[in-house]
């Protein structure tokens, strides 16, 4: 679907959303909370003072929150949590010092099988991301400790969990959280599934290995039950447009949700 299509019905959301909160305040109800998490991926050298007005305009339209939030979220207030899939080393280099700037916690979802690689999934030369390099072991332990970060695990070679084995999918959750675990020092309790590609076995076997919340890539509202385990996320880019990226932010990109659980399930294939 063209970029531009989704933005026209995002807007017709936004507007049918409007319509709603108008006709709760004349009623005199309150608003619900809402959440959006939003995920990326690399942030070039490039693309860095456009990630920071992503995120000082995230600072005036919602509260920032980690995506580990485990408190009910207050009515009418709206909320929005920034995510990482990859690991990639130019989220530390330019998106992590814009985000400590403006006191926004993060979490970085890593790929154990290609520490301090370019990134081994990726086989097409002409992709963006071969270009990028996953964080070592050794800036994963720097990283032990920082203020508003959270690692997660993104699997051990990300691969399509639909197309495992349950065996070698319970390896992949297993193994990377160890890993990390070895690393940091620290528990890890969050997972991202790669090409967001589950279903309801997979989401067993991640609660079996001890993580307490995996991530998808339905863009799906967040956080509407303190006891949320699998949470849909938005996907964002640097080069989002100003209002494209403003509708996900408020949640009107939620229709999406259905195409992406489709475009999941086809992996199975």
């Amino acid at each position: 679907m063209k970029r531009l299509l989704k933005l026209l019905i995002s807007l017709l959301l936004r507007g049918w959303d409007l319509g709603g909160g108008l006709f709760r305040k004349l009623s005199g109800r309150e608003s619900p909370a809402s959440c959006v998490v939003l995920y990326y991926h690399a942030v070039a050298d490039q693309q860095r003072g456009e990630f920071a007005r992503q995120m000082d305009l995230l600072l005036r339209l919602a509260k920032p929150i980690s995506a580990n939030h485990q408190t009910p979220l207050a009515s009418g207030q709206r909320y929005a949590a920034v995510t990482f899939d990859d690991g990639f080393i130019s989220v530390i280099q330019n998106a992590l010092p814009e985000l400590q700037d403006r006191s926004i916690p993060a979490t970085i979802f890593v790929p154990t099988g290609s520490l301090g690689r370019s990134p081994l999934w990726i086989t097409d030369p002409s992709s963006p991301s071969r270009k990028e390099t996953v964080l070592s072991a050794e800036e994963l332990k720097g990283l032990s400790g920082t203020n508003l970060l959270t690692i997660g695990s993104h699997s051990v070679n990300h691969p399509n969990f639909l197309k495992s084995e349950p065996a070698q999918a319970r390896a992949e959750l297993v193994e990377s959280k160890s890993t990390l675990e070895q690393i940091l020092g620290s528990e890890v309790v969050l997972f991202s599934f790669p090409h967001g590609a589950f279903n309801e076995p997979l989401l067993q076997q991640a609660k079996e290995a001890g993580y307490r919340r995996v991530f998808t890539i339905e863009p799906t509202p967040a956080f509407r039950r303190t006891n949320e385990f699998a949470v849909g996320r938005t996907l964002a880019d640097p080069s989002d447009w100003f209002p494209e990226f403003r509708l996900k932010l408020l949640g009107a990109y939620r229709w999406l949700a259905p195409v992406s659980a489709w475009k999941a399930r086809r992996l199975r294939n």
